[in-house]
C-alpha cells in the first residue's frame, strides 16, 4: 500500500523492526468486538479475512454450544493473532499463539498487553517444532489436561504444511476437538490425500481463493 502524499509513514512498532503497519483488521465478536488488530507489512503474513472468520466462529459457536469458557485453543502460525484473539474475545479459557516472525510476535505481545488478555500466551518459534514439543510433553502427569479443544492451522500455502502438521495436531487435540485449516485447495474431494485419511471434514467453504475447513480426527489421541 502506498503512503498518501503529505502524510508521514506509520511509526515502527518496536526497536529494530524494519516493517510497517499497512492496514488493520478488527475482532468480530465478543468482549473486544471491533478492536483493531495491526497487520504488519511482512512477507507471508496473511490474516484470515473478516468474512471467513465470521463464518468459522459461527460454526465453532454452534459445535461448541457456545461454551467457550471450557475451550483451550492453539493458534499455530498465529500471524496477526486474528483467530486466537477472536477466540479469547469470545471467552476461551486459554489461547496459546505460536509465531516465528519476531516483529509479528512483538505486535502480538503489544496487542495482548493492550487488551489485558491474561488467558493468551505467546511463543516465538517454529510451529512444527513447538507442536512436536507440546505433544511430547503431554505424557507428563502435570500436563494431562493440556490438550486443546480447538487448533487454528493457517500455514503458508504451497509448502505442504497441512500434511506435516495434521498428524501432530491429532496428538494435541482433546477428545472431539476440532482443527480449523486454511488451504489453497479444497480438502473434501472424492479422492482425499493419504494424510487426510484420519480426518473428517466437518464443515468447509470457500471465499475467493481461500478454502477453509473444520476437521475432526477419526482416531482419538
Amino acid at each position: 500500500m502506498q503512503k498518501k502524499p503529505g502524510k508521514p509513514g506509520p511509526r515502527k512498532p518496536g526497536r529494530n523492526m524494519h516493517v510497517a503497519l499497512t492496514h488493520q483488521i478488527r475482532i468480530i465478536g465478543g468482549v473486544w468486538k471491533r478492536t483493531p488488530l495491526a497487520v504488519l507489512d511482512t512477507e507471508g503474513l496473511r490474516p484470515t479475512p473478516d468474512r471467513v472468520r465470521e463464518t468459522v466462529f459461527n460454526w465453532l459457536n454452534h459445535l461448541l454450544d457456545g461454551a467457550w469458557q471450557n475451550v483451550s485453543c492453539l493458534d499455530l502460525f498465529a500471524g496477526t493473532g486474528a483467530l486466537g484473539f477472536e477466540a479469547a474475545s469470545r471467552g476461551a479459557a486459554r489461547v496459546l499463539m505460536v509465531e516465528a516472525n519476531t516483529p509479528a510476535v512483538r505486535q502480538l505481545e503489544a496487542t495482548r498487553d493492550k487488551l489485558h488478555a491474561e488467558q493468551v500466551s505467546i511463543v516465538r518459534g517454529d510451529s512444527f517444532s513447538t507442536a512436536q514439543n507440546l505433544a511430547a510433553r503431554l505424557g507428563e502427569a502435570r500436563l494431562a489436561d493440556a490438550r486443546f479443544e480447538v487448533i487454528f492451522l493457517d500455514p503458508p500455502y504451497h509448502q505442504d504444511w497441512l500434511a506435516k502438521m495434521l498428524p501432530v495436531c491429532g496428538k494435541l487435540l482433546a477428545e472431539g476437538g476440532l482443527v480449523y485449516a486454511e488451504s489453497e485447495h479444497a480438502l473434501g474431494s472424492e479422492t482425499p490425500p493419504d494424510w487426510l485419511a484420519d480426518w473428517e471434514v466437518v464443515r468447509a467453504d470457500k471465499a475467493g481463493m481461500v478454502f477453509y475447513h473444520l476437521l475432526r480426527c477419526r482416531k482419538p489421541a
